[in-house]
């Protein structure tokens, strides 16, 4: 089974490995500096987004050790979505992801990452999943809360965007979080 491909009844979108053919659709969200603006990249260029969709189709070709996928809907991309393996020796991983304005407000965010959980626990065998997020971004930060992420804390001066220093705050869900939610087995 490809697991890199997620198509699920309880969701809306479609999870799939990029491929080039996606560059303009992500060009669209990832050139516009709303989007952008709780972000540690971006506005991006044509060169910076073709350069990520290419590094990320490339990274479904290698043994995974994580996933950047699309998502999709109605057949366009919408959004891009990540989980990675962060300290493979601990278990421990990190995710983001990032949607068109468009479809902002729509739960789009929430399936993502009720995905991502899927594959890093499911899949990349992980044991705690660590997300950050710009102090500001309350988007993002009620999408984590939503998954049943913890508040951890305010990392201070954590981050530096464009020559500024910034803080970030940290989320995390541990696999027992995640399987008591009724999502995965237990196993590890």
């Amino acid at each position: 089974m490809d697991t890199s491909v997620h198509d699920s009844s309880e969701t809306r979108l479609q999870f799939r490995d990029f491929t080039r053919a996606d560059i303009a659709a992500v060009h669209e969200y990832a050139s516009d500096p709303l989007v952008t603006r709780w972000s540690t990249w971006g506005p991006n260029s044509l060169e910076q987004t073709a350069a990520f969709v290419e590094a990320a189709a490339a990274e479904a070709e290698d043994i995974r050790t994580g996933y950047s996928l699309a998502a999709v809907l109605n057949d366009h991309v919408v959004g891009s979505l990540a989980v990675w393996t962060k300290d493979s020796s601990n278990r421990n991983g990190e995710l983001g992801y990032t949607f068109h304005r468009a479809h902002w407000g729509k739960g789009y965010a929430t399936e993502a990452v009720g995905e991502l959980l899927r594959l890093g626990f499911d899949t990349l065998k992980l044991e705690r999943i660590g997300a950050t997020c710009h102090p500001d971004n309350m988007g993002s930060i009620r999408v984590l809360e939503k998954n049943g992420f913890t508040f951890e804390g305010r990392l201070r001066s954590h981050r530096a965007v464009q020559g500024t220093r910034r803080d970030s705050m940290l989320f995390s869900i541990l696999r027992e979080d995640y399987v008591h939610r009724g999502n995965v087995s237990g196993a590890s």
